[in-house]
Parts: C-alpha cells; structure tokens; sequence
C-alpha cells in the first residue's frame, strides 16, 4: 500500500473517528485505494495517524456500506464492483431517478425548486474550477429526493448511496463524460422549472442510463488491484 499523506487525521479526539471514516471512504471513492486492495490495519494505522481501533472501527462501517469486504483468509478489501452488479444497480437507480424527478416536479414548492436551481449552479462552478463535482452532485440529489416527499424512497436511496457513489466516481473518469453530465442535469432543471413531470421523470433516468453506460465502460478499462 502507498504511502498517502492526505488520510491523515488531525487530532481532535471528538472527531477521530469521523474523519478517518470520511477520509478512507474517499479514498475509495478516488480509487486511491483501487477496487480489490487488502486493507491492512497497520498500514492504515500508520497512514491515517489513529489507532487500531479507530480504524477498525472505519472498516466496520464502510463494511456496512458496501464499499469494503471482508474475505476469508485474506481480511478486509476494497469491494470490487462486477459489471453484472454494476448493471443492476443503474437499473434500480433509473427506476428510482426517474421517480424522484417525476415527484419533485408534481409536488416541490417555489423555495424546492430554487434550491435545486442553485444546487446545480454549484456543480457548474465546480465543473469549471477542474474540481471534483461529487459532492456538490450529492447535495443535488438531497434536494431533488427531499423536494418529492416521499421519505421511503429517500430511504432506499439511501441505503445505496456508498455504492452509487463508487460509480459515479467511475463514470466521471470517462473523457466527455462530465460535459454530457452537466446538460443532462440542466435538462432535469428545466423540466422541472416547465412543471413537466414526464419530462422530469424521463430526464432523471436519461441521466442515469447514460452515466450507467460510462461507468461500463470505466470498469472494463480499469486496471486490476
């Protein structure tokens, strides 16, 4: 394992585990620690700058996630995503999308719409600075998901979020991929400002199936661990 000074955590002690949790499921996410990598405690001890427990503690939770996997006679690793399971989970997404964005333009309020207008304005102007957009992308769809007033769906959302965002972060390493994304998001936002929600609904697993189609292609090019 490289050594990798940005998973060190300051050492504020109410915080420890929060931020050793949050920096190694970034480094996931970034493919600093590549799909398929043994994690050892050790290494990460020394990387992150916490102790064995805190980093046990991280590696259960991301467990719980999904983003790491504990495999016999060799401990935990990186989850590696099979293009059978990333397919399946686009599916769901599409489904899950496009209900998202058919709710939000039939139910959201003025304030909803507005917080979305500006979400998106945010993933534009990290777009243009080079910087990562992950973020501000997650932030989009907490107002899309919220604006439709469905919790349930929220929920399940949730409950795939570590996963989607492995992902997205994949599809996004697609050369183009960013620029179409950008439209295809500006395409929800303007159905949803047209108060059309078939055309919303169809936007949102538009975006998917695409980004779905990136992602694809980003697990066949990606090397092996």
């Amino acid at each position: 394992m490289t050594r990798a000074p940005e998973l060190r955590v300051e050492r504020a002690p109410a915080l420890i585990r929060s931020q050793v949790l949050e920096n190694l499921r970034q480094a996931i996410l970034d493919r600093r620690l590549a799909p398929g990598q043994r994690l050892i405690e050790r290494e990460l001890v020394e990387l992150t700058g916490v102790s064995r427990t805190s980093v046990r503690e991280a590696l259960r939770e991301l467990a719980a996630e999904g983003l790491v996997t504990a495999v016999p006679n060799k401990g935990m690793v990186v989850t590696s995503v099979s293009a059978d399971e990333a397919r399946q989970l686009y599916q769901v997404r599409s489904v899950l999308e496009g209900l998202a964005g058919r709710l939000f333009a039939e139910h959201a309020g003025p304030a909803q719409r507005k917080a979305l207008v500006r979400a998106l304005e945010r993933v534009e102007r990290q777009a243009a600075k080079g910087a990562p957009i992950l973020a501000a992308k997650d932030a989009f769809y907490d107002v899309l998901f919220d604006g439709g007033g469905n919790t349930a769906l929220a929920a399940v959302v949730g409950s795939l979020h570590a996963r989607v965002s492995v992902l997205r972060s994949l599809s996004m390493s697609v050369p183009g991929r960013l620029e179409h994304s950008l439209a295809e998001l500006r395409a929800i936002v303007d159905a949803v400002q047209a108060g059309d929600a078939d055309a919303a609904a169809a936007a949102c697993a538009r975006h998917v199936e695409e980004a779905g189609k990136a992602g694809l292609i980003a697990l066949v090019d990606q090397p092996e661990a």
